[in-house]
């Protein structure tokens, strides 16, 4: 691949001033070779250039938690509370092929690479988004989820996970991690919750749960009633044991907890459960409009923040929001958490980032890092204020270009 050269009105690095009229040189490598005014930056005779004026160039979004595999099913799921609504998910998943849950897949990292995304840590279990991931590029974690609620299932579940995860193994590139997910404490026995954890942290293989998300959750650790435990108690599956904890604490009694571990949602989370995070070294995806569309209530994410733990945004899937808009999620943790723009910048991309133990190589447009870019439509105005607003105020209609280690996979109007 050439290098190539892009210019625009204003270079926003994340980490570093912004810069107006700056310029980002990235080499053939796919890596930043410098980010500065234009005069400071090498002006290769065979590099690509380009010039968006009329547009503001910032790290690749990076999101922390999606479903890519479900694209095209919205719409399509019923179900009057959140149990329920499981179950028709999984109802619609049953009824998809193979070759539809690929397609599927594909079409979800051309819709992330249209908004503006370049990283992705995705879930699912049809196998099929990691090798879509790889195909296109993309940086991040794809982890592979395993189910078995019932304690007698924990071996078969871990074995056949096992098996899974090294078939899937030759997707993983220098870009792309593969992890594991053991999916729900509703969908998962504490016996299968120790041995996935034990197993991943033996290979090194980072670890993502949906934690904390519904108040039927609660109630499921909490006392053994609400809607998941009535499932359990009709398919004849014992209970969680203990009762008597929230979710957090159930995690961690099961060794869940840790640095390469990703907590997904975490609305229902009291104090002592985010002392417990942050002690823990957890990462926390914060899915604020997934959150909402569910009536799950909000997470405190001012609280996560305030206690240094690592926290990036993620859509969830298009079944819970619709169309996947970062920008958007953004705007939401902002409201939630009295942030700035620039913080909110911040989490969808730098923060993101260090959620998936990626800060050293995407997040930031920083020498050496990934040349992975996007670039919002976005007129400078004549104040020489950074347009941090008006970015935060954008979506992915605002999207002009999206490059990938200085590829283009995407551009407004047209095929790349």
């Amino acid at each position: 691949m050439p290098a190539r050269r892009l210019t625009a009105g204003w270079v926003i690095p994340i980490e570093g001033r912004p810069i107006e009229r700056g310029v980002m040189l990235v080499g053939e490598d796919g890596r930043i070779r410098a980010v500065g005014p234009d005069a400071s930056v090498p002006r290769p005779p065979e590099a690509l250039v380009e010039n968006y004026d009329d547009g503001a160039l910032l790290p690749g979004l990076v999101n922390t938690h999606t479903h890519l595999e479900l694209t095209g099913l919205e719409g399509q799921v019923s179900g009057t509370d959140f149990a329920a609504w499981i179950r028709s998910v999984r109802e619609l998943k049953a009824a998809r092929s193979p070759e539809q849950f690929l397609a599927a897949a594909r079409r979800g990292v051309a819709s992330c690479f249209a908004a503006g995304v370049t990283a992705v840590a995705d879930t699912g279990d049809s196998g099929t988004a990691i090798r879509a991931l790889a195909e296109a590029g993309v940086a991040g974690v794809a982890y592979h989820e395993v189910f078995g609620p019932h304690p007698d299932q924990a071996c078969d579940s871990l074995r056949g996970l096992q098996q899974s995860v090294a078939e899937l193994a030759r997707y993983a590139t220098e870009r792309l991690r593969l992890g594991v997910s053991p999916h729900a404490p509703y969908t998962v026995s504490g016996p299968l919750y120790a041995a996935t954890s034990r197993w991943a942290r033996a290979e090194a293989l980072p670890l993502a749960v949906h934690l904390a998300e519904s108040r039927a959750e609660s109630q499921l650790l909490g006392r053994g009633a609400g809607a998941f435990a009535d499932a359990w108690r009709e398919r004849k599956i014992p209970l969680p044991s203990p009762l008597g904890r929230t979710p957090v604490e159930w995690l961690d009694d099961h060794g869940v907890l840790g640095e390469g571990t990703l907590c997904i949602h975490l609305v229902q989370a009291g104090r002592d459960d985010l002392d417990r995070i942050a002690r823990s070294g957890s990462a926390v995806a914060h899915c604020p409009l997934s959150n909402r569309a569910h009536q799950h209530g909000d997470a405190p994410v001012a609280g996560l923040l305030s206690r240094g733990v690592r926290v990036g945004l993620g859509t969830d899937s298009v079944l819970s929001v619709g169309r996947l808009d970062l920008v958007a999620e953004a705007r939401a943790a902002g409201r939630l958490a009295g942030l700035d723009a620039e913080r909110g910048l911040a989490l969808c991309t730098l923060e993101g980032a260090r959620a998936l133990g990626l800060e050293a190589q995407i997040g930031s447009l920083v020498p050496g890092k990934w040349g992975d870019c996007t670039v919002i439509r976005c007129a400078a105005g004549s104040d020489g204020r950074p347009p941090y607003q008006e970015l935060l105020a954008s979506g992915p209609d605002d999207v002009l270009a999206t490059f990938v280690g200085g590829r283009d996979v995407y551009r407004a109007g047209g095929p790349v």
